[in-house]
């Protein structure tokens, strides 16, 4: 399902418009966007929890030269699914 689909599945559950359905979706988007910056979590009883992690600092290798390259540390926005959307889906 691609971001059309869904809002056009908004719109024909709640009865919104597409362009409402639209804008509620990018609202939501944006919200969790900005928990995740400043550092907070979102848990969203029964759907799910997103949180930010810290990876370390890694060396990998070029697969075409060989030679061993440094990975920085970095930050990754991670979801982890609650217990009614596992068994959901099971």
């Amino acid at each position: 399902m691609n971001k059309n689909e869904l809002i056009a599945s908004i719109s024909n559950e709640t009865g919104l418009t597409k362009s409402d359905s639209a804008k509620a979706l990018d609202a939501f988007v944006s919200s969790i966007t900005s928990a995740l910056k400043s550092g907070d979590e979102v848990r969203l009883v029964g759907f799910g929890t997103f949180a930010v992690s810290t990876r370390s600092a890694t060396t990998g290798r070029n697969p075409r030269t060989g030679a061993t390259i440094k990975i920085p540390a970095r930050k990754q926005a991670k979801f982890k699914a609650g217990k009614a959307l596992q068994d959901s889906v099971n």
